[in-house]
């Protein structure tokens, strides 16, 4: 069945509050919600459900976003928060699957926006059709919540609306804003074993402060506590707290990386570091007909 995709100007009639929230195109002509106010302003798209922007008041942008994102139906946006279902990276058995599973370029449903007290909450779904079972045949429905405020709270549930059991990876493939990656650090993960995808998936176990001094693709594997993104360059701290997310995937492709990305500037990369919450690998879901799982990501802005 087609989707009928409603315009961003009958979107806007619904579900717009004057002077906070606006739905209008975005660089390729789909819709996506703006939202302004003294708060914060941030942006999130129906392709994909993705954030692509957050400002909380008195701080710069922490979302990256490239200046060479593609804006078309059915490729990827380079930054923002991607979402990753029901696989993470390549599909394990089928090298012709598109990378980190079938939502991220699906166009999704915008349902509601919520204005609560200094905030506004824009929850986005989609389910599985005849274009995710060519790929995997489970039955599904996701929903993305967003909470755009002095906090940016992300809440992904997926449904199994099958009769049998599914296993499924997540991630909230968050592309974080830095002011050069060789000087930030990420803290909370001292001890934790992690896979190095640079190296073969060799597992090693982190010693202190994860700092970036090359090309990185680190899973890390039973890590539930809250991390830290120092920014010395910005001056400040980005706060990570994790719930059901039992992974956390920290990436930047480097220099050699970025020749590979026809998507990402040459000089992008030392402005970027994605930090994810995730359940991947061994930490992957298996969920029963007609039950919910839920990972929620709260990221907040401290000064250093």
């Amino acid at each position: 069945m087609t989707q009928t995709i409603l315009t961003a100007q009958e979107l806007d009639r619904r579900f717009g509050v004057a002077g906070r929230v606006r739905v209008v195109a975005d660089e390729g002509g789909l819709p996506k919600v703006s939202k302004t106010g003294p708060e914060s302003e941030g942006e999130m798209h129906l392709h994909g459900a993705q954030v692509t922007s957050w400002k909380p008041a008195g701080t710069k942008e922490v979302i990256f976003l490239s200046r060479q994102a593609r804006w078309e139906e059915g490729k990827a946006i380079r930054g923002g928060i991607p979402i990753c279902f029901p696989w993470f990276r390549g599909k394990a058995d089928d090298p012709r699957a598109p990378a980190h599973g079938v939502v991220r370029t699906k166009i999704w449903t915008l349902d509601s926006v919520e204005q609560n007290a200094g905030s506004v909450t824009v929850s986005m779904s989609t389910e599985s059709d005849a274009g995710t079972r060519e790929w995997w045949p489970s039955d599904f429905r996701l929903r993305q919540a967003v909470t755009f405020g002095s906090e940016l709270k992300l809440e992904f549930t997926v449904t199994n609306t099958g009769t049998a059991p599914f296993r499924f990876e997540e991630a909230l493939h968050t592309y974080y804003r830095v002011g050069d990656v060789r000087k930030a650090r990420i803290r909370g993960l001292d001890g934790a074993t992690y896979l190095d995808n640079t190296d073969s998936n060799k597992e090693k176990k982190q010693v202190g402060d994860i700092l970036i001094s090359s090309a990185t693709d680190n899973a890390y594997m039973n890590t539930q506590n809250d991390l830290q993104l120092l920014d010395p360059v910005l001056n400040r701290s980005i706060h990570i707290a994790k719930r059901n997310s039992n992974s956390t995937v920290v990436w930047n492709p480097w220099e050699e990386g970025t020749k590979t990305l026809s998507d990402l500037g040459e000089d992008e990369w030392p402005h970027m570091l994605c930090v994810e919450g995730s359940n991947i690998l061994q930490d992957a879901v298996e969920l029963a007909p007609s039950q919910d799982h839920k990972m929620t990501v709260t990221v907040s802005i401290r000064p250093l």
